[in-house]
Order: C-alpha cells, then sequence, then structure tokens
C-alpha cells in the first residue's frame, strides 16, 4: 500500500499528496526561507515576500520535480524584484538535493512589471550572464548565504 501524507493548500485544504513530494515541497520551503532581502536585514520570509503558500511541487517522474515559487515583492515598483527571483533561482539550484526543474514567478498583480521580470528569471541565459558579473555575484552570496556559512 503507498503511503500517504497531507499537505495544507490553498486556504487551510487538506489534500493527499505522496510522501516524497511532501517532503520536497517541504525542502523547498526551508531553502527559500533564509534568503535575505538585498536592501533590509530581513529575511524574504521574514518580509512576506516568501510564505509557506508560495512553494508549489509537481511530480515529474520518478524522484524528480518542477518547483514552482510564487513571490510577492514588498512594493509594486520593487527595483529589486529580478535580484530577489534571481536569489530564489541559485539558492534552490546549489541546495534542492533532488532532480528539479524550476519556474519562479512574481505573484500577479504584485508588481508592475512582473511579465517582464519572470521572463528575465526563467531565462537559463540571463540568469548564468548575471552571475558572472562579479558586482552581482557578490549581492546574490550575501543574500543566500546562511549566517552561520
Amino acid at each position: 500500500m503507498e503511503e500517504k501524507a497531507l499537505e495544507v493548500y490553498g486556504e487551510g485544504q487538506l489534500l493527499p499528496c505522496d510522501v516524497t513530494g511532501f517532503r520536497a515541497t517541504r525542502r523547498s520551503r526551508d531553502v527559500i526561507r533564509s534568503i535575505r532581502d538585498p536592501e533590509k536585514p530581513n529575511t524574504l520570509e521574514e518580509l512576506d515576500v516568501v510564505t509557506e503558500k508560495c512553494v508549489e511541487v509537481q511530480e515529474l517522474g520518478e524522484e524528480e520535480y518542477l518547483i514552482i515559487i510564487k513571490f510577492s515583492p514588498t512594493v509594486p515598483h520593487c527595483s529589486l524584484a529580478t535580484l530577489i527571483g534571481l536569489c530564489l533561482q541559485v539558492k534552490l539550484q546549489r541546495c534542492l538535493p533532488f532532480k528539479h526543474k524550476l519556474e519562479i514567478y512574481i505573484s500577479e498583480g504584485t508588481h508592475s512589471t512582473e511579465e517582464d521580470i519572470n521572463k528575465q528569471i526563467n531565462d537559463k541565459e540571463r540568469v548564468a550572464a548575471a552571475m558572472e558579473n562579479p558586482n552581482l555575484r557578490e549581492i546574490v552570496e550575501q543574500c543566500v548565504t546562511e549566517p552561520d556559512d
């Protein structure tokens, strides 16, 4: 008999999901919760940029998942939304111990240029080019490094 777990989804609904998928969701949430804001001394979780409900996991195959993150910048004209998306990409790529694909989006209606930013942060070539910039790489490293690292 296949073991099932319950996962909170949406407005407090409990839906069954496989145990491995539940662990993938929990691990993804744990990875992003400690990312620091580029301008403030707070984490993205403390600022409600990321929440427990912002992570969705879909099983693609055996031990492979699609991780979808929807984050909400603190203001609709946040100039650092692209950088925050880059930090999410980098930290998740480095820290998830299972095979995965990432899609990161600004939550609908929370930023004035969300479509453009969503394209940028999900374009692998743009992400790679951004991480080649030493100044940008240093900022990302400061945001994604754990306090005790």
